[in-house]
């Protein structure tokens, strides 16, 4: 049984002005007959929102919000993930997961200033983000009306989709010369689809926009250090930037030197297996620079806690649950700990590679030479580690005992 249409006279759609949210803009007017106001958060794609006002409006919209939420994206979004050091299942550092909740937060706003009774995006009912999207949508208004034409129309294939844009006058904006869907902001930039559906198959080369291949970078080393300041990255190189210049700026050096390339097979919220190819470059530098100025501050009680939410933390982003009750309530103790890691980072950057060569810190260094050097000392008495050693071998010892006997 179909399921009954929405009344809706007024639908804010996230729109990114690819082939899905195209025809989507068309549909929901044909469909529903509703006025249609487009946004598009601008989170560091480059040129690909040139276009974007004029196709809206020429494709039926009534209005167009084009806005530039790059700082706010990298301050409350991005920062927070990093100090959390959030990465999931061991690869993936949810450069598209955290950008949902914020473009959801805004579409939300708008929907309210534009006085409309719907939202509207591009995802499809197999993927991560009509849930991100969603689970945003509800939390700022549990009443909303929310239209996911994946779930509705019978568009169900690229042809479908082709032919539809071409009956209703749509420009079509994939080529057979790039055969995959991509998906950019200021953290990373995504591809799937296509090609990419043959697990065995290596991305080519040519797919890759912010990296240059790692064979191909720079024979020299570069050396870069990062300060932070309560957990966030404040200065490169002794430079203060903005948290976007900031990102902004590790992407171009880390991409000089091929840094952050990711393939991954990871599992989708829906309990599929999904394959996705990523550029970090900033990101990658970025949590490794941060890694390494805790690794002198932070007390190791504190750190093996924090360690352990990691996966729990990454999970709820990749999930959509970014404005949850629990997630917040990680914040909170993750920020906690955020308060002494001030320092810098000292880290080298050589074909792909990003590795810790140097950390200080002069204000919050829990590192003591006098306790920690190889040499002569007068304030730690090796021959106490023996009794350190018997006791929390106790267990061991009973167990090996009991065993004996058996």
């Amino acid at each position: 049984m179909a399921k009954p249409k929405l009344d809706a006279k007024k639908i804010v759609l996230a729109y990114s002005g690819g082939l899905d949210t195209s025809i989507i803009l068309k549909w929901l007017k044909n469909e529903y007959g509703a006025e249609i106001v487009t946004f598009s958060a601008d989170l560091g794609q480059g040129d690909e929102l040139a276009p974007i006002r004029e196709k809206a409006l020429k494709t039926g919209a009534s209005a167009v919000y084009i806005d530039d939420l790059k700082e706010e994206f990298v301050k409350d979004f991005v920062f927070p993930m990093f100090r959390a050091n959030a990465i999931y299942e061991g690869h993936y550092l949810l450069g598209t997961s955290i950008a949902r909740p914020l473009i959801a937060k805004r579409q939300m706003e708008i929907a309210k200033l534009e006085g409309c009774d719907a939202v509207s995006h591009g995802a499809t009912g197999k993927g991560n983000d009509q849930v991100r999207f969603e689970l945003a949508y509800y939390h700022f208004d549990p009443a909303i009306k929310v239209i996911a034409p994946w779930r509705e129309w019978k568009l169900n294939s690229r042809k479908a989709l082709i032919a539809y844009a071409k009956k209703n006058d749509i420009p079509i904006p994939i080529t057979k010369k790039r055969p995959w869907s991509s998906d950019r902001n200021l953290l990373h930039i995504s591809f799937e689809g296509g090609i990419l559906e043959d697990t065995w198959a290596e991305a080519p080369e040519e797919m890759y926009v912010l990296t240059k291949k790692p064979e191909k970078a720079p024979n020299k080393p570069q050396y870069v250090e990062i300060e932070f300041k309560n957990g966030n990255a404040v200065a490169v190189d002794g430079e203060k930037m903005s948290p976007a210049q900031l990102l902004a700026h590790l992407n171009y050096i880390g991409g000089e030197h091929g840094i952050g390339r990711v393939d991954l097979l990871e599992n989708r919220s829906v309990g599929m297996k999904s394959r996705g190819v990523y550029e970090t470059p900033g990101g990658t530098i970025l949590r490794e620079a941060h890694m390494a100025v805790e690794q002198i501050t932070m007390d190791r009680e504190v750190m093996r806690i924090r360690d352990s939410l990691i996966p729990e933390y990454a999970r709820l982003v990749y999930a959509g649950y970014w404005f949850s009750p629990e997630r917040e309530m990680m914040q909170t103790l993750i920020d906690d700990s955020q308060k002494a890691v001030n320092g810098v980072a000292r880290l080298k950057l050589y074909k792909g590679h990003c590795r810790t060569v140097g950390r200080k810190s002069e204000t919050n260094s829990l590192f003591n030479l006098d306790f920690a050097t190889f040499e002569k000392d007068q304030v730690y008495n090796q021959a106490d580690a023996e009794g350190f050693i018997k006791i929390n071998s106790l267990r061991l010892r009973i167990r090996s005992l009991m065993q004996g006997k058996k």
